[in-house]
């Protein structure tokens, strides 16, 4: 059974939380504005408010009207203080639904921060174009928008991969253009990549229907000589697949991929995480719950081949609806995901054989929408971040051991964002990515 405390934390700008323990947000003075010309911001917490900055954490409000990086402070202690809205310059957009609810992208990775090459960057579905800031180390909240937001190479972007340096990144296009485009990120803004414009003719529309048979989110193998993308099947007997580009050493990509289905029983997979030093690939399942392929088989792409490994294994998580999001803990040395439709966090490990095994599960509020998610390292500690779509929230878990993981609450941006007319609509907002602060 769950056990919850609650704790009104008062401070300036009114945060509230649900917490296992109090927290005392100290203050200092060097949280400087944006000096960019080009960057729109509105801050979301009065102007006298200063605080002890660790970390910034990063979503998007994803409004048709004009999108918006929404940034928040972490604290020392892991808690979260909204801090301020960027303007993208761009637009965003949600899926085409019958019943409107929290997930407007059905994707991870719509936000990704490179902290090697300090740089930010966010989709914008509705204008078809992504969008790229810098980030101060020293003061991550601040990020600058870099030149103009550049086109996509197609329709409905959804999810973003920077590689190892954060020297490329890469958009996955779900819409009725649909398929993957690289660009150099350099200081100046984003470079097209030669002979990275793919198409992978998912036959959508724009914005796309779904969940199933949509476009779901990209990344690169651990040596950045493979781009992934995942694919949302509609059930069992059709199911989805990774779609598996090889990237020379200029950074082009294979004229075609390889089609790498999930094992017997995988239909729509998600969310894409590397398993570090397995040449594995966990991506969580919709349908079941998660599934692990194995890439030590799978050779260069042939034109529209098919590839899979005996070793590929499927998890079932009883009870799981929508398990759609994953990140890795290196410190406690497991995977979390989150379900949309339960609100609920599993921990999970994956052993020598590749087979996946339940850790814990972390049951959140009802109607919380647990979406995308991603660890912050604060002072040697990791943190896990969950953005609460269903309560315009941060939902904080300090990650001391295996199994052990911490509510340290639902840290409140609803609020904060609307004293400063900044719209933040539960069914619109997705995203979710850390940067530490760098001495």
């Amino acid at each position: 059974m769950k056990t919850t405390f609650s704790l009104l934390v008062s401070i300036i700008c009114a945060a509230t939380l649900v917490a296992a323990a109090p927290f005392e947000i100290a203050q200092r003075a060097d949280s400087k504005p944006n000096t960019n010309n080009n960057t729109k911001v509105t801050n979301l917490l009065p102007s006298n408010f200063v605080s002890h900055q660790s970390g910034a954490v990063y979503f998007i409000n994803n409004e048709p009207s004009g999108n918006s990086i929404i940034v928040g402070e972490i604290q020392s202690n892991g808690a979260v203080v909204p801090n301020r809205a960027v303007l993208t310059g761009g637009k965003g957009a949600r899926v085409q639904v019958d019943q409107a609810g929290p997930n407007a992208l059905f994707s991870q990775g719509a936000v990704k921060a490179s902290t090697q090459s300090k740089k930010l960057a966010a989709v914008n579905p509705g204008d078809n174009t992504v969008s790229l800031f810098s980030v101060d180390p020293k003061n991550p909240v601040n990020i600058n928008l870099i030149g103009s937001p550049q086109n996509t190479g197609g329709e409905f972007p959804v999810s973003l991969a920077f590689n190892k340096d954060g020297k490329t990144l890469c958009v996955l296009n779900g819409g009725k253009s649909s398929g993957v485009n690289c660009f150099k990120v350099e200081d100046k803004g984003l470079q097209a990549i030669k002979d990275t414009q793919r198409s992978l003719n998912l036959n959508q529309t724009t914005p796309a229907k779904g969940p199933s048979n949509t476009a779901s989110s990209i990344m690169f193998n651990e040596n950045n000589t493979k781009l992934i993308a995942s694919i949302k099947g509609s059930s069992t007997s059709s199911p989805g697949y990774l779609a598996v580009f090889d990237v020379a050493k200029d950074g082009s990509l294979s004229s075609n991929y390889t089609t790498v289905k999930p094992p017997a029983g995988g239909s729509l997979p998600v969310a894409l995480r590397n398993i570090p030093g397995r040449n594995a690939v966990l991506a969580t399942d919709a349908g079941t719950g998660m599934a692990v392929f194995d890439f030590s088989t799978i050779k260069n792409v042939k034109e529209k081949g098919n590839q899979t490994s005996t070793k590929n294994t499927l998890m079932s998580v009883n009870g799981q609806k929508h398990m759609g999001w994953v990140t890795y803990s290196g410190k406690t040395k497991s995977f979390f995901m989150t379900d949309a439709g339960t609100s609920t966090i599993t921990e999970v490990t994956v052993d020598k054989n590749l087979k996946g095994k339940v850790v814990k599960q972390y049951p959140q509020h009802d109607g919380t929408a647990t979406l995308d998610n991603a660890i912050a390292t604060i002072n040697n500690q990791d943190f896990l971040y969950v953005l609460n779509a269903g309560t315009s929230s941060i939902g904080a878990m300090q990650l001391s051991k295996q199994g052990n993981a911490v509510s340290l609450g639902s840290f409140d941006f609803g609020n904060a964002a609307k004293r400063a007319n900044v719209q933040l609509n539960t069914n619109n907002v997705q995203g979710m990515a850390t940067f530490n602060k760098q001495r």
